[in-house]
């Protein structure tokens, strides 16, 4: 077994670090949730903790992990007799994103339940973490069935197995712990509020520290037993302390003062439910306990606040996590000091913080601000056209440009979805063959069992009975008999957003409309747990804004600043997309692709500008691919060019107004070739 690098030796991430420690306090916070860009310690420090964890003791001999104090009544390897237990390690265990339902849940030997009827059971990760850790990488891309039956499974304490009438039941209570780069796309809302802690971390711009990570690393990798001997006193220090405060843990006073802050910044910030006012009580419980106090402090509430808030008070995907500090703090100091302990200062005298310096507030040091937050009048300044510029087509991307319009309000839109059966990942777009959703049929299973048709195995089985010579009640039921049940559901698509940012769309109120619009149909991505890419062209080139991705935020952060001007290369912008879904297909064959082009359907500049637009949107008829057109046309006078666009493309053309929900022109939900007209 490897030597884990030591969570005492992990330089900085104070967030992190306190966030992971209150958790080993107090399991009943709820897990953590850290959200962060690449090589930041994340894994590493998650990974550390498991080692700081008191021994756990478990019923001898039980794959449950069944606690010999108060075993489980409903184990399958139950009922245990009293006295025979051992101890051990807490487990962490990891959750691959790839992994399977049955890797996950455990899995029943069906032919066995059939013939036998006995619960043959081989148990899964979560009865692995049960009493211990589940550790999630990259868990904004487990994904959509999984995260359901993670959500039962933290909701319930306990996992199911259902399997044609035969079901197991086991307890899989576990510490969640997901590590998530924010541009690979966000967390669904309900997967989102199960973590009861999120922190964000990043790299450290100062050299001195930056400098300290190097060395430790490299001492490290050299000599992974050595270096962790060199920390072990460290080790056993807050291993010590973990205990101490678990010990202290049911003596903390929770009084009305404390109570009455939690509940007012809970609604000050407009969290949605109780369950933040419940995490944010168990983190300050558990922070008086880490300084050794009896007492929950005002400075213990705005610290649980700033822990357990942020991801609670995001009202749509594009909303930036994190909360207003003066805000917290006028809220705090309005509803404070009903209690005698909220009046002692802020509880810093103690001595027993020293070992973990009071984070700044906002994730950075010192509690300033990010330097991203202050450009934005300067990159207005930089996109601002010349004296004496309009928006007049010019030769180059460049000349006739002018500042980034803001996005209209978003709305609900009409459900665009790929005609056709698909076979991609999962999603809530279009009709494909999944494990999960409506039986439509039966087939021979390729590989292991996962989902069995019943009726289907039985008839295949019953011809036989009197060759294999039954003699009892039971079926005499092969390997070669089992069905598995052929289910549809929904996928997620890749939705890649073609874009004019020419002249033509350039007036500021039309261009709010249509960001606006785009936007709508990013949030409606989002939900349907799409990958999305942006194409734009304007002035003589089209460029690839955003690669194929999950993060739907990142996206809406490049139209948010997407500039307009210049004259209108249709045809650039097509042959991009064409090439960006060629790519894509190599990647990822199974994902089928929705191309949304937003255009009022002028082509510009060059040589024959408007058949050579035509001539690359054929290639999209010619492949068979879904395309939609946001007719961006306005005015009393209509070309119908975007029309005769979504003709060659063998798609369809809808105007804005069309696009809403709640428009009363009707949209045909699947994007229908009209491949008959041409």
């Amino acid at each position: 077994m490897s030597t884990p690098f030591p969570f005492t030796a992990v330089v900085g991430q104070d967030d992190l670090r306190l966030a992971l420690l209150l958790n080993a306090v107090s399991p009943a916070v709820g897990g953590v949730l850290v959200r962060g860009e690449k090589g930041t310690a994340k894994s590493t420090a998650v990974r550390a903790l498991s080692a700081l964890l008191p021994e756990v003791d478990v019923v001898s001999g039980c794959r449950f992990s069944c606690d010999p104090d108060s075993p489980d009544p409903g184990c399958p390897d139950g009922p245990h007799e009293p006295g025979a237990f051992a101890s051990r390690p807490a487990r962490m265990v990891e959750l691959p994103v790839g992994a399977s339902e049955d890797r996950l849940v455990g899995a029943l030997d069906i032919e066995r339940a059939l013939a036998e009827g006995v619960k043959a059971f081989e148990p899964g990760l979560l009865a692995d973490a049960h009493r211990g850790i589940l550790y999630v990488d990259e868990v904004n891309l487990l994904h959509d069935h999984l995260v359901d039956l993670l959500l039962d499974a933290a909701a319930m304490g306990a996992s199911y197995v259902e399997r044609e009438g035969v079901s197991v039941r086991h307890a899989a209570r576990f510490l969640l712990v997901g590590t998530m780069n924010p541009e690979e796309g966000e967390l669904r809302p309900q997967l989102l509020d199960r973590f009861g802690l999120t922190v964000e971390v990043a790299a450290s711009r100062e050299p001195d520290q930056r400098v300290e990570v190097v060395r430790r690393r490299l001492a490290y990798d050299d000599d992974p037993a050595g270096f962790a001997a060199r920390w072990a006193d460290e080790e056993a220090a807050v291993r010590a302390r973990i205990v101490a405060a678990r010990e202290l843990l049911p003596s903390v006073r929770l009084g009305d003062g404390a109570l009455r802050q939690i509940a007012a910044t809970c609604a000050a910030f407009e969290v949605d439910g109780m369950r933040a006012d419940i995490v944010m009580a168990r983190t300050a419980t558990a922070l008086a306990a880490w300084a050794g106090r009896t007492e929950v402090l005002a400075e213990d509430v705005r610290q649980a606040a700033l822990l357990a808030l942020p991801h609670r008070r995001r009202r749509n995907p594009f909303d930036a996590p994190g909360l207003d500090e003066d805000k917290l703090d006028e809220t705090l100091e309005e509803f404070g000091g009903s209690d005698e302990q909220d009046g002692n200062g802020n509880g810093n005298g103690d001595g027993d913080g020293d070992d973990d310096p009071d984070p700044g507030p906002g994730g950075g040091p010192g509690g300033q601000p990010e330097p991203d937050d202050a450009p934005e009048g300067d990159g207005d300044a930089a996109a601002r056209p010349e004296a004496g510029e309009s928006g007049e087509p010019q030769p180059s991307g460049g000349a006739g440009e002018q500042s980034p319009a803001r996005a209209a309000e978003p709305f609900r839109t009409k459900v665009l979805s790929v005609p056709g059966l698909g076979e991609g990942a999962a999603g809530r777009r279009s009709r494909a063959r999944t494990e999960h959703g409506r039986t439509i049929g039966a087939r021979r299973p390729r590989g292991a069992l996962t989902k069995l048709h019943l009726a289907a195995t039985v008839q295949a089985a019953a011809p036989h009975q009197r060759a294999r010579g039954r003699s009892g009640p039971g079926l005499v039921v092969r390997r070669d008999d089992l069905r598995q049940a052929s289910r549809e559901g929904r996928e997620g698509n890749l939705v890649l957003f073609v874009v004019d940012a020419s002249g033509s769309m350039a007036a500021r109120q039309r261009m709010g409309a249509v960001k606006g619009a785009v936007l709508s149909l990013l949030l409606d991505a989002y939900q349907r747990r799409d990958k999305v890419g942006l194409v734009t062209f304007r002035g003589s080139a089209a460029d690839v804004a955003l690669p194929p991705t999950s993060s739907v935020d990142a996206a809406a952060v490049r139209l948010e600043s997407l500039p307009t001007g210049g004259r209108t290369p249709l045809a650039a912008g097509l042959l991009k997309a064409h090439e960006v879904l060629r790519v894509e297909r190599l990647r990822d064959p199974a994902r089928r692709a929705l191309v949304v082009v937003v255009t009022d359907g002028r082509a510009t500049g060059g040589p024959e500008p408007v058949a050579l637009a035509g001539r690359a949107a054929r290639l999209f008829a010619a492949e068979g691919t879904a395309s939609v057109v946001v007719d961006c046309e306005s005015g009393p006078v209509r070309l119908g060019l975007a029309g005769q666009l979504a003709g060659e493309l063998g798609g369809t053309a809808v105007t804005l107004d069309e696009l809403r929900a709640d428009s009363i022109a009707s949209l045909v939900k699947d994007v229908q070739g009209s491949r008959r007209a041409a």
